[in-house]
């Protein structure tokens, strides 16, 4: 058995891989160590998604391979996206990797770590698309009030910038029954927050026969005690029915959020992307959301700088983003990738170009969430307090249920904190001051349920950030 180092990049899905290939290891007698050079083994789990993604894995790689020479480190494994997309260059030009785990590959982890070291262990190739359940192991990396669940895998989705499909398969979910599982384990074991996450988790159960299969799960997690907040994430616009929203109304337990990536909303981009859909049509969506769910929070990302995207095009996508007026906002520029359709695609943006338009969309929304964010100064919200702030000891900070971990904005606790409070409880907060992006409020005392809290005048009145 030997010490084994993980580094996890991308997104939460990959967490989630990363979790699960921890526990596997550590179930086995590995012993983990967060420590680089203390590794026998060092395991980086890659994102291949964009060229950026993509060379910060290459580096992270480089970077550990180091240790290799200054360290114990005898075997150095990359996993993860960008095994599918470049496995063979991996092996190839950089020789101090002496493994690769794809994505459908996880449960090999075992044995390219424990193989006799420091033999070089053997290449696995996958062939069949992988899922982990509620009996897989997992070592959480998350605060232990707050877990992510994958609740599916892979895309169907023909988006001709995106090489998901390629890299993780067609779609597939779990069943409803492994997801609860999971759920009440977390649960015991003291998660109050989940985030389901999967490449499109509209299309929940569509695999199994059951079209309203998200709806239903956000029920019956409404159910299992000690969950106090559910969220899902990367919701596709086609597929935002209104028994989900019906459901995210109803269930105390679910935010009243929505990620929901809409990528442009010039009809002709749109058309180009491969998603459908028009202005007008986006903004009906958004109009329904909000009809149905009073008080939610939209959040939704956009790509600038797309084979064929002329000035009107983006006009067109700005004068939306106005007429929206999106609680959360971002705005990435095309990555133009080989393996994706979009590369074949004429009417290249120059890069400059794509990064200046980010930048005007960012400051037309820094204004919107500012006003947005402004409605809610004055008022007392719950608030899942997470500690210390990373940017001072001297504050705490924490998010609302509108906030997603390590995406959103937060809350600063400026003072007010009550004696005994831990990370991962949920308290009302007074909103006193409101910044482009994050908030600042007081802890409330002694309070009551959330809809009966005194009011009270708050310290700061809303200012420009």
């Amino acid at each position: 058995m030997a010490r084994v180092g993980f580094v996890s990049l991308g997104c939460p899905k990959n967490l989630v891989d990363s979790e699960v290939m921890l526990g596997m290891l550590s179930d086995n007698g590995h012993r983990i160590t967060p420590r680089p050079e203390d590794a026998e083994i060092i395991v980086v789990n890659t994102c291949g998604f964009i060229e950026s993604a993509q060379q910060e894995s290459v580096n992270t790689i480089l970077e550990m391979a180091d240790y290799k020479a200054s360290g114990t480190c005898r075997r150095l494994i990359v996993a993860g996206c960008l095994v599918e997309r470049y496995r063979d260059q991996i092996r190839q030009q950089i020789p101090e990797v002496d493994a690769v785990v794809g994505t459908n590959e996880i449960p090999s982890i075992l044995k390219v770590c424990s193989q006799e070291l420091p033999t070089k262990p053997p290449q696995y190739e996958g062939r069949e698309l992988y899922l982990y359940n509620d009996q897989s192991p997992r070592v959480l990396t998350t605060p232990r009030y707050s877990a992510y669940i994958k609740i599916a895998e892979g895309c169907d989705h023909p988006c001709s910038f995106c090489v998901i499909p390629q890299m993780r398969g067609g779609f597939r979910s779990r069943p409803v029954e492994s997801v609860l599982r999971e759920a009440r384990r977390l649960a015991q074991s003291g998660v109050k927050e989940l985030n389901l996450v999967g490449q499109d988790t509209t299309m929940y159960g569509w695999d199994r026969g059951n079209r309203r299969g998200l709806a239903q799960l956000l029920r019956r997690l409404g159910e299992v005690e000690g969950i106090e907040w559910v969220r899902f994430l990367y919701a596709y616009p086609n597929n935002i029915y209104d028994d989900l929203l019906d459901a995210l109304r109803e269930v105390p337990q679910a935010c009243k959020y929505i990620d929901v990536p809409l990528q442009h909303a010039s009809k002709k981009m749109l058309s180009r992307m491969k998603r459908g859909g028009n202005r007008d049509s986006l903004l009906r969506l958004v109009e329904r959301i909000r009809e149905r769910v009073p008080d939610v929070a939209i959040r939704t990302t956009f790509i600038v700088g797309f084979p064929g995207e002329a000035e009107e095009d983006f006009q067109q996508l700005s004068q939306f983003i106005r007429q929206a007026r999106f609680d959360r906002l971002g705005v990435f520029t095309y990555s133009d990738e080989e393996q994706a359709a979009s590369h074949a695609l004429d009417g290249k943006v120059p890069a400059q170009v794509a990064q200046e338009r980010q930048a005007r969309l960012m400051k037309v929304q820094r204004k919107i969430a500012r006003k947005n964010n402004r409605k809610l100064v004055g008022k007392v919200l719950p608030v899942l307090l997470e500690g210390p702030s990373k940017e001072s000891d001297l504050l705490w900070e924490g998010r609302l249920s509108t906030q997603a971990p390590d995406i959103d904005g937060v809350v600063y606790l400026t003072d007010g904190i009550v004696d005994g409070v831990q990370p991962g409880e949920i308290r009302p907060v007074q909103i006193d001051r409101a910044h482009d992006h994050d908030l600042i409020g007081q802890v409330i005392p002694q309070a009551g349920p959330f809809g009966q809290l005194p009011h009270r005048e708050p310290a700061l009145q809303a200012v420009d950030s």
